[in-house]
Protein backbone atom coordinates (compact mmCIF):
# COMPACT_ATOMS: atom_id res chain seq x y z
CA UNK A 1 0.00 0.00 0.00
CA UNK A 2 1.34 3.26 -0.41
CA UNK A 3 2.54 5.42 2.05
CA UNK A 4 1.08 8.45 3.53
CA UNK A 5 1.52 11.80 2.13
CA UNK A 6 0.78 11.61 -1.02
CA UNK A 7 -0.77 15.21 -2.81
CA UNK A 8 -3.77 15.70 -3.37
CA UNK A 9 -5.23 16.68 -7.80
CA UNK A 10 -9.00 17.44 -8.99
CA UNK A 11 -10.36 14.77 -7.07
CA UNK A 12 -9.72 16.04 -3.57
CA UNK A 13 -8.55 14.04 -0.72
CA UNK A 14 -8.76 9.93 -0.50
CA UNK A 15 -11.58 8.35 0.85
CA UNK A 16 -10.88 5.08 -0.17
CA UNK A 17 -9.94 1.95 2.01
CA UNK A 18 -7.10 1.29 0.06
CA UNK A 19 -4.56 3.69 -1.83
CA UNK A 20 -2.02 1.89 -3.74
CA UNK A 21 1.57 1.92 -3.85
CA UNK A 22 1.67 4.33 -6.99
CA UNK A 23 2.38 8.09 -6.63
CA UNK A 24 -0.91 9.64 -6.42
CA UNK A 25 -1.44 12.56 -8.83
CA UNK A 26 1.89 12.21 -10.51
CA UNK A 27 1.45 12.21 -14.03
CA UNK A 28 -1.30 14.43 -14.09
CA UNK A 29 -3.56 16.75 -11.88
CA UNK A 30 -6.75 15.12 -13.15
CA UNK A 31 -5.97 11.48 -12.18
CA UNK A 32 -4.79 9.82 -9.04
CA UNK A 33 -3.22 7.14 -9.92
CA UNK A 34 -2.02 7.40 -13.78
CA UNK A 35 -0.88 4.24 -14.43
CA UNK A 36 -3.07 1.98 -12.41
CA UNK A 37 -6.04 4.13 -14.55
CA UNK A 38 -5.24 3.32 -17.91
CA UNK A 39 -3.84 -0.38 -17.41
CA UNK A 40 -8.00 -0.90 -17.72
CA UNK A 41 -8.10 -0.55 -20.94
CA UNK A 42 -7.44 -3.90 -21.47
CA UNK A 43 -10.55 -5.18 -19.05
CA UNK A 44 -12.76 -2.49 -21.33
CA UNK A 45 -11.97 -2.98 -24.73
CA UNK A 46 -10.81 -7.06 -25.60
CA UNK A 47 -13.92 -7.97 -23.90
CA UNK A 48 -16.42 -5.53 -25.20
CA UNK A 49 -15.09 -7.34 -28.94
CA UNK A 50 -16.09 -9.99 -27.42
CA UNK A 51 -19.29 -9.52 -26.24
CA UNK A 52 -20.24 -7.97 -30.26
CA UNK A 53 -18.75 -11.04 -31.77
CA UNK A 54 -20.84 -13.77 -29.10
CA UNK A 55 -24.16 -11.57 -30.29
CA UNK A 56 -22.65 -12.71 -33.88
CA UNK A 57 -22.01 -15.89 -33.55
CA UNK A 58 -25.44 -16.50 -31.85
CA UNK A 59 -23.83 -17.59 -28.02
CA UNK A 60 -26.05 -18.18 -25.13
CA UNK A 61 -26.35 -14.98 -23.09
CA UNK A 62 -24.34 -16.24 -20.16
CA UNK A 63 -20.80 -15.66 -22.34
CA UNK A 64 -22.16 -12.34 -23.41
CA UNK A 65 -22.38 -11.44 -19.82
CA UNK A 66 -19.21 -12.91 -19.04
CA UNK A 67 -17.42 -10.53 -21.72
CA UNK A 68 -19.82 -7.63 -20.11
CA UNK A 69 -18.86 -8.37 -16.63
CA UNK A 70 -15.50 -7.93 -17.71
CA UNK A 71 -16.23 -4.35 -19.23
CA UNK A 72 -17.95 -3.42 -16.26
CA UNK A 73 -15.19 -4.62 -14.11
CA UNK A 74 -12.93 -2.71 -16.08
CA UNK A 75 -14.33 0.67 -16.11
CA UNK A 76 -15.16 0.37 -12.25
CA UNK A 77 -11.39 0.19 -11.69
CA UNK A 78 -10.67 3.02 -13.79
CA UNK A 79 -13.18 4.68 -11.87
CA UNK A 80 -12.00 3.88 -8.64
CA UNK A 81 -7.68 4.46 -9.48
CA UNK A 82 -8.31 7.83 -11.35
CA UNK A 83 -10.77 9.01 -8.23
CA UNK A 84 -9.40 6.98 -4.86
CA UNK A 85 -13.37 7.49 -4.03
CA UNK A 86 -15.00 4.85 -1.85
CA UNK A 87 -18.06 4.99 -3.79
CA UNK A 88 -16.04 4.53 -6.85
CA UNK A 89 -13.75 1.60 -4.67
CA UNK A 90 -17.34 -0.30 -4.41
CA UNK A 91 -17.78 0.46 -8.23
CA UNK A 92 -14.49 -1.67 -8.84
CA UNK A 93 -14.67 -4.46 -6.40
CA UNK A 94 -18.18 -5.08 -6.03
CA UNK A 95 -18.36 -6.31 -10.19
CA UNK A 96 -15.56 -8.22 -9.32
CA UNK A 97 -17.58 -10.79 -6.83
CA UNK A 98 -20.24 -10.63 -9.18
CA UNK A 99 -18.51 -11.18 -12.42
CA UNK A 100 -17.07 -14.52 -10.85
CA UNK A 101 -19.96 -15.36 -10.11
CA UNK A 102 -20.79 -15.32 -13.93
CA UNK A 103 -17.86 -17.22 -14.48
CA UNK A 104 -18.74 -19.78 -12.36
CA UNK A 105 -22.11 -20.57 -13.60
CA UNK A 106 -20.74 -20.80 -16.67
CA UNK A 107 -18.04 -23.19 -15.62
CA UNK A 108 -20.48 -25.54 -14.26
CA UNK A 109 -23.21 -25.01 -16.54
CA UNK A 110 -20.63 -25.82 -19.28
CA UNK A 111 -21.83 -30.08 -19.61
CA UNK A 112 -26.00 -29.16 -19.94
CA UNK A 113 -28.73 -29.06 -22.61
CA UNK A 114 -28.10 -25.63 -25.02
CA UNK A 115 -30.11 -22.66 -23.56
CA UNK A 116 -30.75 -24.53 -19.98
CA UNK A 117 -31.29 -23.00 -17.14
CA UNK A 118 -29.95 -23.76 -13.62
CA UNK A 119 -31.86 -22.03 -11.16
CA UNK A 120 -30.70 -23.92 -8.26
CA UNK A 121 -26.78 -22.62 -9.14
CA UNK A 122 -28.31 -19.21 -9.75
CA UNK A 123 -30.32 -19.04 -6.75
CA UNK A 124 -26.86 -19.83 -4.49
CA UNK A 125 -24.88 -17.20 -6.63
CA UNK A 126 -27.02 -14.69 -6.11
CA UNK A 127 -27.60 -15.09 -2.76
CA UNK A 128 -23.22 -15.31 -2.33
CA UNK A 129 -23.15 -11.93 -4.25
CA UNK A 130 -26.01 -10.33 -2.11
CA UNK A 131 -24.46 -11.45 1.57
CA UNK A 132 -20.97 -10.67 0.39
CA UNK A 133 -22.10 -7.01 -0.62
CA UNK A 134 -24.01 -6.38 2.35
CA UNK A 135 -21.59 -7.62 4.81
CA UNK A 136 -18.88 -5.76 2.75
CA UNK A 137 -20.65 -2.30 3.06
CA UNK A 138 -20.94 -3.07 6.81
CA UNK A 139 -17.62 -3.98 7.95
CA UNK A 140 -15.53 -1.75 5.13
CA UNK A 141 -12.85 -4.57 5.38
CA UNK A 142 -11.00 -4.95 2.16
CA UNK A 143 -9.39 -8.24 3.19
CA UNK A 144 -12.90 -9.97 3.62
CA UNK A 145 -13.45 -8.67 -0.06
CA UNK A 146 -10.36 -10.18 -1.49
CA UNK A 147 -10.75 -13.58 0.59
CA UNK A 148 -14.53 -13.83 -1.20
CA UNK A 149 -12.70 -13.14 -4.24
CA UNK A 150 -10.20 -15.39 -3.95
CA UNK A 151 -12.32 -18.09 -3.06
CA UNK A 152 -14.29 -17.67 -6.16
CA UNK A 153 -11.21 -18.08 -8.12
CA UNK A 154 -9.97 -21.17 -6.30
CA UNK A 155 -13.06 -22.31 -7.54
CA UNK A 156 -12.67 -21.57 -11.30
CA UNK A 157 -9.32 -23.18 -11.18
CA UNK A 158 -10.38 -26.55 -9.58
CA UNK A 159 -13.08 -26.49 -12.56
CA UNK A 160 -10.55 -25.61 -15.08
CA UNK A 161 -8.19 -28.64 -13.73
CA UNK A 162 -10.87 -30.71 -13.76
CA UNK A 163 -12.05 -29.94 -17.33
CA UNK A 164 -8.21 -30.41 -18.51
CA UNK A 165 -7.31 -34.01 -16.64
CA UNK A 166 -10.46 -35.45 -17.05
CA UNK A 167 -12.84 -34.26 -19.92
CA UNK A 168 -10.61 -32.01 -22.54
CA UNK A 169 -7.06 -32.78 -22.17
CA UNK A 170 -5.79 -31.20 -25.12
CA UNK A 171 -7.52 -28.02 -23.69
CA UNK A 172 -4.33 -27.53 -21.10
CA UNK A 173 -2.70 -25.08 -23.33
CA UNK A 174 -5.47 -22.68 -23.13
CA UNK A 175 -6.37 -23.56 -19.40
CA UNK A 176 -3.39 -23.02 -18.01
CA UNK A 177 -1.91 -20.42 -19.97
CA UNK A 178 -4.54 -18.27 -18.17
CA UNK A 179 -3.77 -19.70 -15.14
CA UNK A 180 -0.24 -19.07 -15.71
CA UNK A 181 -1.09 -15.11 -16.28
CA UNK A 182 -3.89 -14.92 -13.82
CA UNK A 183 -1.30 -15.95 -11.32
CA UNK A 184 1.72 -14.20 -12.43
CA UNK A 185 -0.33 -10.86 -12.23
CA UNK A 186 -1.25 -11.91 -8.43
CA UNK A 187 2.34 -12.22 -7.83
CA UNK A 188 3.18 -9.20 -8.90
CA UNK A 189 0.36 -7.76 -6.79
CA UNK A 190 1.75 -9.14 -4.12
CA UNK A 191 5.02 -7.17 -4.58
CA UNK A 192 3.59 -3.89 -5.16
CA UNK A 193 1.82 -4.36 -1.93
CA UNK A 194 4.96 -5.96 -0.11
CA UNK A 195 7.81 -3.80 -1.11
CA UNK A 196 6.19 -0.15 -1.94
CA UNK A 197 8.32 1.73 -0.17
CA UNK A 198 11.39 0.02 -2.06
CA UNK A 199 9.61 0.70 -5.34
CA UNK A 200 8.66 3.99 -5.07
CA UNK A 201 12.87 4.88 -3.53
CA UNK A 202 13.56 2.72 -6.79
CA UNK A 203 11.78 4.86 -8.84
CA UNK A 204 12.87 8.32 -7.77
CA UNK A 205 16.36 7.29 -8.99
CA UNK A 206 15.12 5.73 -12.52
CA UNK A 207 14.42 7.71 -15.33
CA UNK A 208 10.70 7.86 -15.80
CA UNK A 209 10.84 5.46 -18.80
CA UNK A 210 12.01 2.49 -16.45
CA UNK A 211 10.32 3.39 -13.37
CA UNK A 212 6.73 3.03 -15.01
CA UNK A 213 7.52 -0.84 -15.53
CA UNK A 214 7.96 -0.78 -11.37
CA UNK A 215 4.27 -0.20 -11.31
CA UNK A 216 2.70 -3.75 -10.44
CA UNK A 217 -0.54 -2.95 -10.01
CA UNK A 218 -1.05 -1.91 -12.78
CA UNK A 219 0.69 -4.94 -14.43
CA UNK A 220 -1.83 -6.75 -12.02
CA UNK A 221 -4.85 -5.21 -14.39
CA UNK A 222 -3.18 -5.91 -17.79
CA UNK A 223 -2.00 -9.71 -16.54
CA UNK A 224 -5.50 -10.76 -14.74
CA UNK A 225 -7.81 -9.17 -17.11
CA UNK A 226 -5.78 -11.07 -19.95
CA UNK A 227 -5.98 -13.93 -17.93
CA UNK A 228 -9.51 -13.15 -17.64
CA UNK A 229 -10.60 -13.24 -21.37
CA UNK A 230 -8.65 -16.58 -22.42
CA UNK A 231 -10.57 -17.93 -19.37
CA UNK A 232 -14.00 -16.65 -21.05
CA UNK A 233 -12.70 -17.83 -23.94
CA UNK A 234 -11.40 -21.60 -22.05
CA UNK A 235 -15.36 -21.69 -20.65
CA UNK A 236 -16.93 -20.94 -24.13
CA UNK A 237 -14.41 -23.53 -26.11
CA UNK A 238 -15.48 -26.23 -23.61
CA UNK A 239 -19.19 -25.13 -24.13
CA UNK A 240 -18.78 -25.85 -27.94
CA UNK A 241 -17.23 -28.95 -27.74
CA UNK A 242 -19.65 -30.04 -25.58
CA UNK A 243 -22.31 -28.80 -27.95
CA UNK A 244 -20.64 -30.87 -30.85
CA UNK A 245 -20.14 -27.00 -32.84
CA UNK A 246 -16.36 -27.38 -34.33
CA UNK A 247 -15.04 -23.98 -32.23
CA UNK A 248 -12.13 -22.22 -33.29
CA UNK A 249 -9.71 -20.00 -31.62
CA UNK A 250 -8.01 -17.71 -33.29
CA UNK A 251 -4.82 -16.37 -32.29
CA UNK A 252 -3.00 -14.44 -34.87
CA UNK A 253 -3.22 -13.00 -38.78
CA UNK A 254 0.02 -13.57 -40.12
CA UNK A 255 1.04 -15.10 -43.29
CA UNK A 256 3.70 -17.81 -43.08
CA UNK A 257 6.51 -18.00 -45.64
CA UNK A 258 5.91 -19.32 -49.04
CA UNK A 259 5.20 -23.29 -49.26
CA UNK A 260 3.59 -23.13 -45.87
CA UNK A 261 0.37 -23.10 -44.43
CA UNK A 262 -1.56 -20.24 -43.49
CA UNK A 263 -2.14 -19.53 -39.61
CA UNK A 264 -5.23 -17.53 -39.57
CA UNK A 265 -6.09 -17.60 -35.69
CA UNK A 266 -6.85 -14.66 -33.79
CA UNK A 267 -7.36 -14.31 -30.14
CA UNK A 268 -9.88 -11.54 -30.74
CA UNK A 269 -12.73 -13.82 -31.96
CA UNK A 270 -14.01 -17.19 -31.23
CA UNK A 271 -16.96 -18.87 -33.39
CA UNK A 272 -17.95 -22.15 -34.91
CA UNK A 273 -18.56 -23.70 -38.51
Amino acid sequence: MAPAGDREGYWGSTTSTLDWCEENYAVTWYIAEFWNTVSNLIMIIPPLFGAIQSVRDGLEKRYIASYLALTVVGMGSWCFHMTLKYEMQLLDELPMIYSCCIFVYCMFECFKTKNSVNYHLLFILVLFSLIVTLVYLKVKEPVFHQVMYGMLVFTLVLRSIYIVTWVYPWLRGLGYTSLSIFLLGFLLWNIDNIFCDSLRNFRKKMPPIIGVTTQFHAWWHILTGLGSYLHILFSLYTRTLYLRYRPKVKVSLLPRSMGEKEDRRNISRMGWR
